[in-house]
């Protein structure tokens, strides 16, 4: 079956089967690898991408559903490392093992797309679905308060 959607940009059609975790699409149809598989069933954050702006799991996430769509993902916040969050985690060191880091970033984008300035408690609500096996959250938290004062101040 053939799915067209959006994906960073750029129309995309896959001929696949139509409940297909959009995870794997996205690996191993795209070959893209920055979406990382973790748990498979939604619960720890490390597929997580856009959909229409929202943070989603794409491991559980049937590529049916994104028909017509748009998906962002980790590829499309910069390739230079230049995007506030990716430098706001390199200054706060966040990554040890970095597994886990492309969901982060991923939900910390979609926070702020939405939360210009977020509370401590508006980051752990959006960042609670999003497990760090290394417990940087300390780290994470402040990255993102980096970030969102970065973006202000250019806004």
């Amino acid at each position: 079956m053939a799915i067209s959607f959006n994906m960073n940009g750029k129309e995309i059609s896959v001929d696949i089967e139509a409940d297909t975790p959009l995870l794997w699409v996205i690996r191993d149809e795209l070959g893209m690898t920055g979406t990382k598989f973790g748990c498979g069933a939604a619960l720890c954050g490390a597929c997580t991408v856009h959909l229409d702006g929202v943070a989603t799991r794409s491991c559980v996430l049937p590529v049916s559903v994104v028909a017509g769509r748009k998906v962002t993902t980790i590829e499309s916040l910069s390739n230079d490392n230049s995007h506030p969050l990716q430098k706001a985690w390199i200054a706060h060191d966040v990554p040890q093992c970095g597994y886990c880091q492309s969901g982060q970033l991923m939900s910390a984008a979609a926070l702020l797309a939405e939360n210009k300035n977020p509370s401590d408690t508006d980051i752990q609500n959006a960042m609670s679905g999003n497990i760090c096996r290394c417990g940087t959250y300390s780290r994470i938290s402040a990255a993102i308060k980096t970030a969102a004062a970065e973006m202000r101040e250019k806004a």
